[in-house]
């Protein structure tokens, strides 16, 4: 993205369709409805820049709350031993007839939630700062970019139950949970047995395509990951020099931006996913610590659904002199293939028990308060 100020996607007079003046104040004129098709685009490409999965999973920008994708697959080993005088409509030596080999096809649902962002901004902040006007435009840029991360969170961790924002449908990892090949670490950490595992339970059509196979993981995880590749001890010597060159093999980089590092493992890019959650019990006999999960599968294969109508509403209240923004978007997402997914659960982060390899504190203000999280 360029470094311009947002172009106006948030306007600071006048947002999308004509405005009016919704505060009776006789000079503040109120956005009343959608963005333009060029101001949504950019709104939406200002949330996407600080995301990892989003920008690596196919997003189809949707016209209706609700799409459907077609799929089409013809099995494997559809092939015969060809005989000669023994046309295909004739009966075989068994005495039933040939089948003839036919595509499948099938749809994929993708239906969106309603999601809103309110914010407001005093009369003093924008008369205050050394911005002056301008401090509208970045508080904006600042909202879709996190707005973009609180999407990318739905998208991965959603639950579709309870209440709050992971309410609002099931995210990747529930879905892989519910229909993909679930592996089970039983609270070990992530190191190459477990990413061994995990290429070994993809079934062996999608192998052929391995140089666009990635794994997907949280920060804390592709830590002890690489970690682990330093580590030497007196039955493995496993220096990240050596490492490197074993494990990463000839597959391209495809990280997440400046300043990440993309380690391999066994030729395939381990992506950090910062937003993938490492903060779950365990679900196994007798867990301890905190664990994270490790996704393998194809980028394409994460399907998010946005509808391009974003509408946000600018209204100038006078009695708080204040503005107030809400932003309203749909989002959802499927995957279009489950059998070529690969979730590894109950995988521990190392040192989560606290005490094991040293003693962390966190100050009043981080964190939520006094070690809400011990690594």
């Amino acid at each position: 993205m360029s470094n311009e100020l947002l172009q106006k996607v948030i306007d600071t007079t006048n947002l999308g369709t004509s405005g009016s003046d919704l505060s009776g104040d006789g000079r503040t004129l109120s956005g009343t409805g959608l963005l333009y098709p060029d101001q949504a685009n950019r709104f939406l490409d200002y949330m996407w820049d600080a995301t990892i999965l989003a920008k690596a999973a196919r997003t189809i920008r949707m016209r209706s709350n609700i799409t459907e994708i077609d799929r089409v697959s013809v099995g494997q080993r559809i092939m015969t031993v060809a005989s000669e005088d023994n046309p295909r409509n004739y009966v075989n030596e068994a005495g039933s007839d040939f089948t003839n080999a036919a595509a499948t096809f099938s749809k994929i649902s993708l239906t969106t939630r309603k999601l809103r962002l309110d914010w407001e901004l005093s009369s003093e902040s924008l008369e205050d700062n050394l911005e002056g006007p301008d401090l509208e435009d970045h508080i904006a840029r600042l909202m879709a970019t996190q707005a973009g991360n609180d999407i990318e969170d739905v998208l991965i961790n959603g639950t579709g139950t309870s209440t709050g924002l992971l309410s609002a449908f099931k995210g990747f990892r529930q879905l892989a949970l519910d229909n993909a090949h679930v592996v089970d670490a039983n609270g070990q950490g992530l190191d190459k047995a477990v990413f061994n595992l995990a290429i070994k339970t993809l079934p062996r059509k999608y192998k052929q395509r391995r140089n666009q196979l990635r794994f997907f993981t949280g920060s804390n995880l592709v830590q002890d990951y690489l970690y682990n590749l330093t580590s030497m001890s007196s039955t493995s010597f496993n220096p990240f020099d050596l490492a490197s060159g074993v494990i990463r093999g000839d597959v391209a980089a495809n990280d997440g931006g400046p300043g990440t590092v993309t380690p391999f493992a066994f030729g395939i890019p381990v992506i950090n996913v910062p937003l993938m959650d490492e903060t779950r019990t365990g679900d196994y006999s007798s867990p301890s610590g905190l664990h994270g999960d490790l996704h393998l599968t194809f980028p394409q294969n994460f399907i998010i659904g946005i509808k391009r109508d974003v509408t946000v509403y600018r209204l100038f209240q006078p009695k708080k002199d204040t503005i107030e923004y809400t932003l309203f978007i749909r989002v959802g997402c499927a995957m279009e293939n489950y059998d070529a997914h690969v979730i590894v659960k109950n995988i521990k982060v190392s040192g989560s028990t606290g005490g094991s390899f040293g003693s962390v504190t966190h100050g009043a203000n981080v964190l939520g308060g006094s070690g809400t999280y011990t690594f």
